[in-house]
């Protein structure tokens, strides 16, 4: 799987290009099936269970909200927002990063991580070539802060959507116990990569700006409206006894109906322009469906032969926090965080809170300490070098390491004063 996502992260078949990183899962759980090793009836109730580990509705939960803030992306609303910040950098480069590391931050929180990391990252490279500076502080601190503050909320990543649903933890609980965390550690990061570049820093800037326009203002207020909603609606999910894979789906599905009509009316009056409906649901990253299904299946394999039992015997001790926190961390980096992510599901004693949030700390953070640790990782690379920015892997683990060990000790230890 690393080899594929590494080496060659998209074939071309018919004209269509394809991510490559979910063929040997999803190999991997057809021999598993066929072999024996696991039933097909035993993996079908797994996949079917009504329990709150469903991957199916975990894979729902994500591909809705991802859809509602990729129309937003449509829209220009992410490049507005961000060409409205850059009028307050007043030529001082350390101002124009500490708006737009707080503007990614704050929009990861109620979108996602992969989402921002997609859409910020062409838009960074496009003004520092412009203004003539060096682009890495920005991409590097764009990454970490999309890849950090995604942790306040369950749906700002799809590893806090499996751990926490996992342990049937709400919202609200999720929000109590990783907002402390999060703040620890999106502002270590931040001072930290301020640290690392501030010789950069020094450096005056002039930006040209473009003026970017709001393409469809009634579509635009629509969907932020939706996703609003789709917002408060997951916060109170506990309270109206509403699962969030379900809420999600609703509010996806009314912006979903709303483009429609829109696409209809702009066919009738003959008008051209941006289809916002096709292109939105081309961008949705499908193959995720496939990847974590596959892992899924393989993990549940692990379990029934009681792999996963004894991993857990030897990580449990005393210190929970430490250890999981570390081991996940680490773990990210050698098989992807939401494999990763999967089978801790497994691993976690369901009463252990401790590990379940250190657990999803790592699965974070350990994004931005190598490619490996997160899709959205290798994502990046792949886009970087589309725009021949040269950051290889030993810059980003260099990186990476300066930046993960702080961040990771702050963050773990506000869980510990929270918990």
């Amino acid at each position: 799987m690393l080899f594929c996502a590494i080496k060659f992260p998209k074939v071309k078949i018919f004209n269509h290009e394809i991510q490559t990183f979910w063929i040997m899962p999803l190999l991997g759980a057809i021999i598993i099936v066929l072999s024996g090793l696991l039933s097909l009836d035993k993996a079908i109730d797994g996949l079917l269970s009504n329990d709150s580990i469903n991957p199916i509705k975990i894979i729902v939960l994500f591909f809705s909200m991802t859809f509602m803030s990729i129309v937003l992306d449509e829209l220009g609303f992410f490049e507005y927002l961000a060409n409205f910040a850059l009028k307050y950098a007043n030529g001082k480069q350390i101002v124009l990063f500490a708006v737009l590391y707080f503007l990614t931050s704050f929009l990861t929180i109620f979108t996602s991580n992969d989402i921002i990391v997609l859409t910020f990252t062409p838009f960074i490279v496009f003004f520092t070539k412009n203004a003539k500076i060096n682009p890495i502080p920005y991409l590097v601190g764009e990454f970490v802060a999309a890849n950090t503050w995604s942790m306040i909320f369950i749906i700002g990543n799809p590893t806090n959507i499996y751990l926490a649903t996992s342990a049937n933890i709400t919202f609200i609980d999720y929000f109590s116990i990783m907002v402390l965390p999060t703040i620890f550690a999106g502002v270590t990061a931040f001072l930290m990569i301020c640290f690392i570049f501030k010789k950069e820093f020094k450096k005056q800037l002039e930006i040209t700006q473009n003026e970017v326009k709001i393409k469809d203002k009634i579509l635009l207020v629509s969907g932020v409206s939706i996703l609003g909603g789709c917002t408060i609606f997951l916060v109170i999910s506990s309270y109206i006894k509403v699962e969030m894979y379900l809420i999600a789906l609703i509010f996806a599905g009314l912006l979903l109906v709303i483009l429609c009509i829109n696409k209809i009316i702009n066919k009738i009056k003959k008008v051209s322009g941006n289809d916002y409906l096709i292109n939105s649901i081309k961008r949705v990253p499908w193959s995720l469906a496939p990847f974590v299904i596959s892992m899924f299946i393989i993990v549940l394999t692990l379990t029934e032969y009681g792999v996963t039992s004894k991993i857990s015997n030897i990580l449990n001790n005393d210190y929970p926090i430490i250890t999981y926190g570390i081991t996940s961390t680490l773990s990210c980096n050698l098989i992807n965080n939401i494999p990763m992510s999967v089978l801790y599901s497994k691993i976690i004693p369901l009463d252990n809170l401790k590990a379940l949030y250190s657990t999803t700390i790592g699965s974070n953070i350990g994004a931005f300490l190598s490619p490996i640790g997160a899709l959205a990782g290798i994502m990046w690379i792949s886009i970087l070098k589309e725009h021949s920015i040269d950051y290889g892997f030993a810059r980003f683990l260099k990186y990476g390491i300066m930046i993960v060990i702080p961040t990771l000790f702050m963050a773990l230890l506000g869980l510990s004063i929270i918990l």
